[in-house]
Order: structure tokens, then C-alpha cells, then sequence
């Protein structure tokens, strides 16, 4: 949409501080909205606010597929789960009271995190069985969607009945409500709000999107190199904000729970994909980076689950060993990408 490279670093420019903006005050909202309505940082964070930065790789991916760029769209949905979880190990470390793994205690987002294993999972195996489709669709595509609307069931589940509390510390953020904030806008003026931000949210994606392929356009950059890494961390820029915002109003259950819904919602994006992709089933139209990008996402996920289980109270730097361990794969990961 954008042709003029000038015109696009400005769109670009001007769209990532919209995101920005945005991003701070809807995690503000999101955070009051768990109050007022009970569901808990965990729930709201993991689908409500989840969803919402999500729209830009959904918008994104959608658009790559239909218009036949397999790898282009899947290395950006891919690489956008693997960057936000480095964008929660760089939450931790603009935590300084504790470990973000040990102060953000959720039974929630364990069950997530488990959650989006098995969900990335289910492609993963899509993508190594032989070539198979039913009108271009893939079967798991359809399971995808079964399994996502049951693990969400499991966590609303798990906020209503909890079988099990972790162990507080003097470290340790509790999910409650904030009676300080409880006077404040009314649950209407919340959702109006929260609905209108999430809407300019999605715009300036778009035009982040539009902007960035502009520049794309113009250089001889794989499609890999552009999805996973360019573009992956352009329309991810939500998720680091809103992460950052979370951590900053100390709402630390709902910046994991962002990160993990987000990454949950996404492989809904992969599903939407593969019935966008109209050349056959995508899972089978992507080249074996692809591959390598899926077991990244799932190792990056595994070892912050790692990391919420052992809850380590201080690390290098106040920074989770965890945390450092997933910046250092994903970096490593990228530097692979750019220099092969």
C-alpha cells in the first residue's frame, strides 16, 4: 500500500509509536478489567488482551497466505512466537525487585504454557507426515481449533476451581483486585475503551505491515529472513509493550499471560493459514527452516515453563537463569538466519 520508501519509514515510524502508545494504555485496561469482572490477570491477559495484540500477525500472516507466500507467512507467525518470549525474558530484566518466573506465580499461566506445547505440537506433526488435504485444508487444522476452545475451557476451569496455589514469597505479586482502582471507569467504559484502542491497535498494524514489506520490497532478502525476523518482530511490537506496560503497573501474571496467550492465539493464526492458503496445505508448502523455527518455539516455551516451576528467586543480574537461556537460543536462532 505504501510505495515510496521515505513515505514508508515514516508510516512505519509513526505506526510503531500508535502501537506503543495504544499498548500501554490497553494493558492498563486490561489490568482493571480483570478486576471488575473477577476472570483474573491470567484469563484476561491470556485471551482478551492476548487477542488483541495478536491482530497485526494475524492480519499479516492471512495476507501472506492468500496470496500464496507460504513461507513468508508462516516464518512470520512462527517467528513472532519465538521473539515474544524473548520479549518476556527482556521483561525480566527490567524487573529488579525478583525473577519474573518466581514473582508472577499463576497456576494459569503453567497450564498455558503446557498448553502451547501441545498446540504447536499438532502442526509440527502436520508438517513432518506425508502430503495429505481435504479441499486444500489440512486435517489438524480443524483439531487446532478443537484443542484451543478445550485448553481455554481448562483455564477458566482452573481460575474457578484451583486445585493448587503456588507457595507465596515476600517476592511474590498475588493476582488480586486493586480496590485503590475500583471507583474508577465504569465495565462499559472499560470495554468501549479497550475495543477502541484494540481497533487503532490493529490500523497501525496494518499500516506497520504495509510499511515494512515496502521496505522488504526493495532489498534481495529471503522470505525466511523477512518472516521470521522482520517482519515477525514488526508486527510483534504490541506484545513488547504491552509486556513492558504490564511489568511497569506491576500486573506481572498478566504480562506472562499476554506472552502465552498470545503465542496460543497464533497457532490459531497457523490454522487460519493453512484454509487461507489455497495451493494445497500450507503445512506442506514451507521449507525445513520452518521446522527448525517450530522446535524453537517449543523449546523457548518448555524452558520458561522450566523456569515458572523451579521460580528462582534471583538470578545474573536479577535476571532468570531461564530468561538468559531464552535470549541467548533466540539470538543465536536469528544470527543463524541472517548469516546462512
Amino acid at each position: 500500500m505504501v510505495d515510496s520508501l521515505p513515505v514508508s519509514v515514516a508510516v512505519f515510524i509513526g505506526a510503531a509509536a500508535v502501537i506503543a502508545l495504544c499498548g500501554i494504555r490497553l494493558t492498563d485496561y486490561a489490568d482493571q478489567l480483570a478486576d471488575k469482572t473477577g476472570w483474573g490477570e491470567a484469563l484476561m491477559g491470556g485471551l482478551f488482551l492476548a487477542g488483541v495484540t495478536s491482530l497485526p500477525d494475524f492480519a499479516a500472516t492471512l495476507t501472506a497466505a492468500a496470496d500464496g507466500y507460504a513461507e513468508l507467512g508462516m516464518g512470520n507467525v512462527l517467528g513472532s512466537m519465538a521473539v515474544n518470549l524473548a520479549f518476556l525474558a527482556v521483561g525480566d530484566l527490567t524487573y529488579r525487585r525478583a525473577n519474573l518466573e518466581h514473582a508472577a506465580a499463576s497456576s494459569g499461566n503453567l497450564i498455558q504454557a503446557a498448553l502451547f506445547i501441545v498446540l504447536l505440537t499438532i502442526p509440527l506433526l502436520a508438517m513432518l507426515t506425508p502430503t495429505f488435504a481435504v479441499l486444500g485444508v489440512h486435517p489438524a487444522t480443524p483439531v487446532l481449533l478443537v484443542a484451543y476452545l478445550f485448553g481455554y475451557r481448562l483455564v477458566r476451569r482452573d481460575l474457578d476451581k484451583p486445585m493448587w496455589h503456588p507457595r507465596h514469597t515476600e517476592q511474590t505479586v498475588k493476582d488480586k483486585p486493586d480496590e485503590r482502582r475500583a471507583h474508577g471507569k465504569s465495565l462499559s467504559g472499560l470495554w468501549f475503551s479497550f475495543v477502541l484502542l484494540a481497533l487503532i491497535t490493529s490500523a497501525a498494524g496494518w499500516l506497520l505491515m504495509s510499511s515494512a514489506e515496502t521496505l522488504v520490497d526493495r532489498t534481495l532478502l529471503s522470505q525466511t529472513l523477512v518472516g521470521t525476523l522482520l517482519t515477525a518482530v514488526f508486527t510483534s511490537l504490541p506484545e513488547l509493550v504491552t509486556t513492558l506496560a504490564a511489568i511497569r503497573f506491576g500486573a506481572l501474571t498478566l504480562a506472562v499471560g499476554n506472552i502465552l496467550g498470545t503465542n496460543c492465539f497464533n497457532v490459531m493464526v497457523i490454522a487460519a493459514a493453512d484454509v487461507a492458503y489455497r495451493d494445497g496445505s500450507i503445512y506442506h508448502a514451507i521449507t525445513g527452516q520452518q521446522l527448525v523455527w517450530t522446535a524453537i518455539a517449543i523449546l523457548l516455551t518448555g524452558i520458561l515453563l522450566l523456569g515458572l516451576l523451579r521460580r528462582e528467586r534471583y538470578g545474573i543480574a536479577r535476571m532468570g537463569f531461564e530468561s538468559l537461556l531464552v535470549l541467548v537460543i533466540y539470538v543465536g536462532a536469528a544470527m543463524s538466519v541472517v548469516l546462512l
